[in-house]
């Protein structure tokens, strides 16, 4: 038989295909979630374009990343679902259709903040801009003149500095966030609450009352009940620069709202392919574009980090704090947009419908379309009812009564 030559459609999703997958996904190994209708929310192993249900394995992304032996457990054969393509056409919401969900369900959402040294001043400006936009230019260049030294050359809590701080205080330059981005203990806080996360294609919100805020693209640690690091992803931690900036006491309100955490494509598993080695080198591109033409572009090197990212974990996950279903941990952005996109000196902040596009060569493409957090499809699947959805198909013994 003959195939006729393939649709624009086709085409269209071949290409997001290979958009989204890591630039070497023949050696790579891709966890994710979809939902399956009929059925609900399902592991998968992608493997050659095509989804493979592992719910046989384990039936969440929490069991499966806390198994040991993991690789060798994927190794088999698993029944097929679909395409990734067919997934990646369909809506996001659709629950008639096999679509992508959020790679991780019970895990803590956990983010590291102020990791990078210019995102420690742009926290700085927002703190002194008392949330409004249009103070950041002239804060921001009488900053930069008075400071005086490379933050990004200095290691949190050496010696040179506390050295740094201690001239920083006396100049009156002193922060709570300097104290993070410069001290020992590192900022990390709840992101937002199991099973919340959106995945890729669906809409990412903001609190409609945010007037000033940015994207936040960042790698994403994977890390399972023992604190190691098993995987990562990539992840948009958006930023609420007004609400923070009145007050550090509203970052719970800044951070996690509805549809606020936006993490996959998929999880890459770590191996000889993909080393923690590989995880600190790498870099996230970004781009944000609207229906008029606007288009930002950044980039946030994993290089450039202020801190180790098993520094990090260790500081999350430790005797004094534990994780027994795993966490996933935002590890912090260089990237913070200055630039004006309305009325000069008001910086950037965004507008409804922006496509936000976060990539990495090792973990894919993430892309999302901006709406605000009342607008965007509300958060229905908590724990309590994957648990009964699990039980009803049999994947977790049924609940007596």
């Amino acid at each position: 038989m003959v195939r006729a030559e393939a649709t624009d459609e086709e085409i269209e999703a071949m290409a997001d295909t290979m958009t989204v997958l890591p630039e070497d996904a023949g050696g790579a190994l891709l966890l994710g979630r979809v939902h399956v209708p009929g059925a609900g929310p399902t592991p998968v192993l992608v493997r050659d374009g095509v989804l493979h249900d592992i719910s046989g394995v384990a039936p969440t992304m929490a069991h499966i990343l806390n198994l040991d032996g993991l690789e060798g457990r994927l190794g088999g054969s698993f029944p097929g679902l679909g395409s990734l393509d067919d997934a990646l056409g369909a809506p996001p919401g659709d629950d008639a259709r096999l679509h992508l969900l959020a790679p991780v369900d019970l895990q803590a959402l956990k983010a590291a903040g102020v990791t990078f040294a210019n995102s420690l001043i742009e926290r700085v400006i927002e703190e002194r801009a008392a949330g409004k936009a249009g103070a950041a230019a002239a804060i921001r260049a009488d900053l930069q003149t008075r400071i005086g030294v490379d933050l990004s050359a200095i290691v949190p809590g050496s010696d040179a500095a506390m050295a740094v701080k201690a001239e920083l205080q006396k100049i009156g330059l002193w922060s709570q966030y300097m104290e993070v981005g410069l001290g020992a203990d590192v900022e990390v806080f709840t992101k937002a609450q199991p099973m919340s996360s959106i995945g890729h294609g669906d809409e990412i919100g903001l609190h409609p009352a945010s007037g000033w805020n940015n994207p936040e693209p960042e790698v994403v640690l994977i890390v399972n009940s023992r604190a190691e690091i098993v995987g990562a992803t990539l992840g948009n931690d958006v930023n609420l620069r007004d609400f923070e900036g009145r007050s550090a006491l509203l970052l719970g309100k800044a951070k996690d709202n509805n549809a606020s955490c936006a993490i996959g494509p998929f999880i890459r598993l770590v191996d000889d392919g993909f080393t923690l080695d590989h995880i600190r080198g790498e870099t996230v591109s970004m781009t944000v574009e609207d229906a008029d033409g606007y288009r930002l572009e950044g980039s946030s090197s994993m290089a450039q980090i202020s801190r180790d990212l098993l520094d990090i974990v260790g500081q999350t996950c430790n005797r004094t704090h534990q994780y027994p279903d795993g966490f996933a941990l935002f590890t912090g952005t260089m990237f913070a947009p200055v630039e004006d996109r309305g009325a000069p000196g008001m910086g950037f902040t965004h507008a409804i419908g922006d496509v936000v596009t976060i990539a990495s060569p090792r973990l894919g493409t993430l892309v999302n379309t901006v709406t605000t957090s009342d607008r965007a499809r509300p958060w229905t699947m908590g724990t309590t009812a994957l648990m009964d959805n699990l039980a009803r198909r049999g994947l977790l013994p049924a609940r007596a009564g």
